[in-house]
């Protein structure tokens, strides 16, 4: 069985994301979608809320399965049986950084491969830091983030400036 991970912050999901999971998910017969738990960052939602839109907006999805996960990518990988992850990549500057990691990661272990897919076109320039700061000034977020996910967005928006006016 082919079991890929695709993981990130998905602090919210964009449609980008869901580009390369749709993508991806014809490419193996299992694909966890491993949302990080990472405690250096400070996320604007918690991870079971993160887990909770990627169910929701991958639930057509049969061979897809949402899971958290902290500490390396490859133990979660290996934890899992996977013996590829999945990375998007926007643009060129991306896959430097990429790189390094699947190298680092294929050194760790070499049971896993990493596959990269670039993103199409029109989900180049969308990721979740713009989906924030666009959404933390009430701009139109509807073409960068799923259905599921533009409110929450904007609420816990709100939130933030309640508490950080």
């Amino acid at each position: 069985m082919r079991i890929g991970v695709y993981p990130g912050s998905f602090d919210p999901v964009t449609l980008g994301h869901l580009d390369v999971i749709y993508r991806s998910s014809k490419l193996v017969d299992k694909l966890i979608i491993g949302v990080l738990n990472n405690s250096a960052k400070s996320p604007l939602f918690s991870v079971e809320e993160r887990v909770t839109m990627l169910e929701e907006a991958t639930k057509d999805l049969e061979n897809v399965v949402v899971e958290s996960f902290d500490g390396l990518l490859v133990d979660f990988a290996d934890l899992k049986n996977a013996n590829v992850i999945i990375r998007g990549l926007r643009a060129i500057t991306d896959f430097e950084y990429e790189l390094q990691i699947a190298q680092t990661n294929h050194k760790i272990n070499p049971k896993v491969d990493t596959l990269f897919l670039t993103t199409s076109v029109e989900y180049s320039y969308v990721s979740s830091s713009v989906v924030r700061e666009v959404g933390l000034y009430g701009g139109d977020i509807t073409h960068f983030v799923p259905a599921n996910v533009v409110d929450r967005v904007y609420k816990k928006c709100k939130e933030m400036e309640k508490t950080n006016p």
